[in-house]
């Protein structure tokens, strides 16, 4: 099916592009912050037993899983905040304009003399020079198969310096999405610097954006504009489980 976007552009919603990683119940599934594997488990009680392949009548399980720590999610500010807000009130549209950008994070010497892989001031405002975009997709390089499965807990994975905060800020962008655990350092005393410059959380709160992390985006996918779908699960929580969808903008 064509959505046309005016009259000489339009995106074909029959190729949808799913930057999301799903929740599984197998040890390939991805994890960060120290959290074990999500746990899929068979309802059994009073004599049910919710597996078709046991002798039920239906499939009915139980899943405990966290959404920051086992895939793909959306959170709002309420992340960060003494009173946990809900991403279900802060997310109400569903469809941005959006801007994939690949990015290979710097080896930086940081002040506490470790060697961290940071997406870097300098490479952002290279990046979104006279950009204006509401939603902004990071890749990060190399994009290994292997972000699919990873355990990221004690990794130091990659992360954003604070600075990014300004060109992000210039270039408009309400929805920042990202294939790492997430946009702070995995260790940094509780600061989570660049969640709060995002959000600019307390001084002048912005309810209305959110951040995605544990994408995956496909080398199929090149880097240039297109037309984000953001779905979450309707979870009353800080964070939701998420399908973050691309289409290609067609020009005809």
């Amino acid at each position: 099916m064509k959505f046309h976007l005016n009259p000489v552009e339009y995106i074909e919603t029959n190729e949808p592009l799913d930057i999301s990683l799903q929740l599984e119940n197998t040890e390939k599934n991805v994890r960060a912050w120290y959290v074990d594997l999500p746990q899929f488990e068979t309802v059994r009680a009073n004599g049910f037993i919710g597996s078709v392949k046991e002798g039920g009548g239906v499939n009915f399980r139980n899943i405990f899983f966290n959404p920051h720590g086992h895939g793909t999610h959306t959170e709002c500010l309420g992340h960060i905040t003494p009173k946990i807000y809900s991403i279900n009130d802060s997310l109400k549209n569903y469809f941005f304009n959006a801007l994939v950008v690949s990015i290979e994070p710097e080896n930086v010497k940081t002040k506490d003399g470790a060697n961290d892989l940071i997406i870097t001031e300098s490479q952002m405002d290279g990046l979104l020079k006279n950009v204006q975009t509401e939603a902004l997709i990071i890749r990060t390089l190399p994009n290994l198969d292997k972000k699919k499965s990873l355990n990221y807990s004690s990794t130091n994975p990659a992360y954003l310096d604070v600075n990014c905060i300004h060109s992000i800020r210039k270039s408009g962008v309400q929805h920042l999405m990202i294939d790492l655990p997430s946009v702070d350092r995995e260790e940094d005393g509780g600061a989570l610097a660049f969640h709060h410059a995002f959000w600019e959380v307390p001084e002048n709160p912005q309810f209305q954006k959110t951040i995605t992390e544990l994408i995956f985006v496909d080398d199929s996918i090149v880097d240039g504009n297109y037309i984000l779908e953001l779905q979450v699960a309707s979870f009353k929580n800080d964070a939701s489980p998420s399908r973050p969808v691309l289409y290609k903008i067609i020009k005809g």
